[in-house]
């Protein structure tokens, strides 16, 4: 039976291949999910070796609070004479210092160099100490006073050389400095987008605002001392906070953020990797029953010449086992390309990553191997099982099918009860309190699974009535897709043909009654395989849709949130429209002369019973420019913030039982500990509110936190918006390239436009899945073809034309697209509504224009999927077609 199953294989290789399409594309992304998050990881493990090389142990400032990495708070810096303190300790070979922070360089054209969201590194070195610089000199020299080396790859893009003159701005206004030399990172081949500049310690510590401190000292320890023994000498000495950390440990903690953030994006590509192989999984099932519909005589013969019901199984499985291993080793191999691809995907979102090659470590290889092995020996269990049913005597009977087996009457009940369940749990996860992100997201993840089986086994009961809808809607679709397509493709033709002097052959316009009547009809003619190869794109459909009603609902009620929130008419933000910037920026604009009220809000983090929280600050303008939905206190309330009012919003305030006149103890990250008395309770808007947990005083705020950041800055100018005003405003942040003036309608657009290219990228990712899915349309369409052989040669015989048969073949594709994408569109809304339904973050908005643009992208899938098996039936001869076994 081995031997048998390997030569149907053979015999049957066009099936084999589009049968092993879906886990050939799931493989594929799982591997090229796995080396991309391993490429970057082993880039960033190099860049925070490489910061410690020639280290033992470093010494950094210490925050009072367990401080989340969103650029809100940062360590504090601590004494430069420490320093001199860790060199005098005999245990300490080598010492140095520096500081860091944003610089942003400046463009010959005047503005920010901003390369995606990456960031823009500054630092101070020392070429007194080359064991701790992890830079390479690649042209001119170490910067000297109010000098400055930047990257050898910002260089190459913006045409600077060193000797050259440039901007550079941290804290404070632009200072222009000579680039003294170009730099590289080490061995690392690419650091992404991100740039940086180096400067001596004397103008690091000026224009970072650090006179006299210190960010880091890196420590070697003396010949013949251990790293513990170090680290308990320096311990001795060291100043409140402050921490010293071997520099395995220093690396790791610097790691940590990256190494979330790697995580987090690993396991978001497995998600749509699981959809893709989840798709497929529907295809391979689909494909193999249909195969074994066709083989019945076939497996019929066997049992007739002794072939056991176990055996039929084995043979069926192994031919999956293959393909699997197959399709698996071709994925694994794709996986590389899939990761350069997404390398460029996330490139052209602005979230260029380091890159020091590609890796392709053994788990990769034994992960995606498993993963498409068992998913295609799974999907095959049921048609192999169905296969064993084939009694002996259908090897006499002409055209014998199987009869359904004997729970096939509880199918319609049992997938109603799945859809139920998956239903079910999707609205435990949503709307139990209490539960972890691991539990309610896998019981999201089990229930919308459930959901999208339950409605695939159902579907077939929904065929004929779709079918029907879908019938007449297909045809008129393809006639006026063929009609706008008529312009770039056949206008050409007919040039080339006028000149050679021969009549144009135009397509046929309206629909062809006879064909395109036999196409619905063989639509119809078997549910279950209809519903099964629909399946395929309803899933793919249903996420697109829900992504598209969910990016629908997060920006219309972001906008309106706007809208409650501010009465001002200009916004200040970073180039990248996110990036906190310095008090200085506000200030420059409260020096227009037009400029009526200025208001910033501050941002950081705190510790609140026992929690640290995100806390934000206003200023004495904020009643001027911002409102509030009030539950307790009023506008009023925001004038008495000074020295120790606080607001709170109203989920937090009902969390800690808080009321008007309550008291707050926040615990900074300097470690100072404030009281705080509650003026006002404020519901936040559903579209989101720029506004922490708890919002105290600009000035209050200022005192504990070191180098306070701007998260957005509010203006109302005289006369509103105009061409003069925006002017005024881009001439007094002429010193500040990294900052611009936006339009509150502006403002909201550059906001929501990170919501839409991350929306973009979803929708290139959930592609694959309706990619797989096309290809299962395609499959469905070669066995039929290959199933209706002789019924094609009579259709041939009676005078159907080979145009005929394609019109026929193209309608019954794009009824079954069109079934998926109703029933998709569908389920999509229903998760979205139940979604919504949970977080006032989100309104449930249906994006009408982009579900026409699914149904027509799905008339188009059908089409497409229909040219090659159109192609393949029309060319049937028909006295060989008739003689078909």
């Amino acid at each position: 039976m081995t031997r048998f199953a390997i030569q149907g294989l053979l015999a049957r290789k066009l099936r084999t291949a589009l049968t092993a399409i879906g886990v050939v594309l799931g493989v594929a992304l799982i591997s090229g999910t796995y080396v991309l998050t391993d490429s970057i990881t082993s880039a960033f493990d190099s860049i925070f070796t490489q910061n410690y090389k020639n280290t033992d142990a470093a010494i950094t400032g210490k925050s009072a609070i367990d401080a989340s990495q969103d650029g809100t708070v940062a360590a504090p810096s601590f004494p430069a004479d420490l320093l001199q303190k860790v060199r005098d300790l005999p245990e300490v070979g080598a010492a140095g210092g520096s500081v860091n922070g944003e610089a942003q360089l400046i463009g010959k054209d005047g503005k920010a160099i901003v390369f995606g969201g990456a960031p823009n590194l500054g630092f101070s070195v020392d070429p007194a100490l080359p064991q701790f610089n992890s830079l390479a000199l690649v042209a001119g020299s170490w910067p000297a006073a109010d000098q400055v080396v930047i990257d050898t790859q910002t260089a190459q893009k913006k045409g600077f050389q060193a000797g050259d003159d440039i901007g550079v701005q941290a804290r404070g206004s632009v200072v222009r400095m000579r680039i003294s030399g170009l730099v590289e990172f080490g061995a690392v081949s690419s650091i992404g987008g991100a740039t940086l500049a180096g400067f001596d310690l004397g103008t690091a510590q000026r224009i970072f605002d650090k006179p006299g401190k210190l960010d880091q000292i890196l420590i070697a320890a003396k010949p013949g001392t251990g790293k513990q023994q170090l680290i308990d000498a320096v311990n001795r000495i060291l100043p409140s906070g402050t921490q010293v950390r071997s520099a395995e440990d220093q690396a790791a903690e610097d790691a940590a953020g990256t190494t979330d953030f790697l995580n987090f994006l690993q396991t978001f590509l497995l998600v749509f990797a699981a959809i893709a192989l989840f798709v497929g999984s529907f295809v391979i099932a689909n494909s193999l029953s249909i195969t074994i519909a066709q083989r019945t005589r076939e497996f019929a013969t066997l049992r007739t010449l002794g072939a056991s019901r176990r055996q039929i199984l084995g043979s069926v499985v192994l031919e999956a086992l293959v393909t699997g291993i197959v399709s698996a080793v071709l994925g694994l191999f794709l996986g590389l390309a899939i990761a350069t691809g997404l390398f460029k995907l996330f490139d052209a979102i602005g979230l260029t990553l380091p890159n020091d090659g590609l890796v392709f470590r053994t788990r990769t290889i034994v992960v995606a191997l498993l993963v498409g092995v068992l998913v295609t020996v799974l999907a095959s269990l049921r048609p192999a099982w169905r296969a064993t049913r084939v009694p002996p005597i259908a090897a006499v009977r002409e055209g014998a099918t199987l009869a359904p087996g004997r729970f096939n009457r509880f199918r319609p009940v049992g997938a109603a009860l799945l859809a139920a369940a998956g239903i079910a749990l999707v609205l435990v996860g949503l709307f139990a309190d209490g539960l972890k992100t691991s539990t309610l997201l896998s019981l999201l993840g089990a229930g919308v699974l459930l959901l999208f089986v339950g409605i695939a086994a159902f579907s077939s009961r929904l065929v004929r009535p779709l079918a029907a809808f879908a019938d007449p809607v297909a045809r008129w679709a393809v006639v006026v897709l063929t009609a706008l397509a008529w312009p770039f493709i056949l206008v050409p033709v007919w040039a080339v043909r006028r000149l050679f002097g021969r009549h144009p052959e135009f397509p046929r316009v309206l629909p062809d009654r006879p064909a395109v009547a036999i196409g619905g009809q063989n639509s119809r003619r078997d549910p279950q395989r209809t519903a099964s190869t629909a399946a395929a794109l309803m899933i793919g459909l249903a996420l697109v849709t829900l992504v598209a009603t969910l990016g629908a609902g997060l920006i219309k009620p972001f906008e309106d949130a706007v809208d409650r929130i501010s009465s001002a008419d200009y916004a200040i933000t970073a180039q990248n429209n996110f990036s906190p910037l310095p008090p200085a920026v506000a200030a420059a604009v409260t020096k227009v002369p037009s400029v009526e009220a200025v208001t910033s809000v501050r941002g950081g983090q705190a510790q609140a019973f026992d929690k640290t929280i995100p806390i934000t600050a206003i200023d004495r303008s904020a009643p001027q420019l911002l409102r509030f939905d009030w539950k307790a206190g009023s506008q009023a309330s925001l004038a008495e913030l000074e020295p120790n009012g606080a607001i709170v919003d109203s989920d937090y305030a009902k969390q800690h039982a808080l009321s008007q006149g309550s008291t707050v103890t926040l615990k900074m990250a300097t470690g100072k500990t404030l009281q705080f008395q509650v003026r006002g309770i404020f519901k936040p808007p559903a579209g989101g509110s720029p506004f922490g947990n708890v919002t105290i005083a600009a000035t209050t705020f200022d005192a504990a936190t070191p180098q306070p950041q701007n998260l957005y800055t509010f203006l109302n100018i005289r006369g509103g918006v105009t061409a003069e005003n925006t002017a005024a405003l881009n001439d007094a942040l002429s010193s500040f390239p990294n900052a611009k003036a936006l339009t509150i309608e502006q403002f909201k657009k550059a906001q929501t436009d990170s919501i839409k290219s991350l929306l973009n990228v979803l929708y290139v990712l959930l592609a694959l899945s309706v990619l797989v899915s096309l290809f299962g349309i395609v499959n469905t369409l070669v066995l039929t073809v290959f199933e209706r052989t002789r019924e094609l040669g009579m259709l041939r015989a009676i005078g159907l034309t080979r145009g005929q048969v394609k019109r026929m073949i193209r309608q019954e594709s794009v009824i079954t697209a069109l079934i998926g994408a109703v029933i998709g569109i569908l389920v999509g809304l229903l998760l979205a509504w139940l979604l919504a339904a949970r977080l006032d973050e989100i309104s449930f908005t249906v994006p009408v224009s982009q579900l026409v643009i699914f149904a027509v992208v799905s008339v188009v899938v059908g089409i497409f999927a229909a040219i090659w098996p159109a192609r393949r039936a029309a060319k049937l001869n028909p006295l060989e077609a008739l003689q078909y076994e």
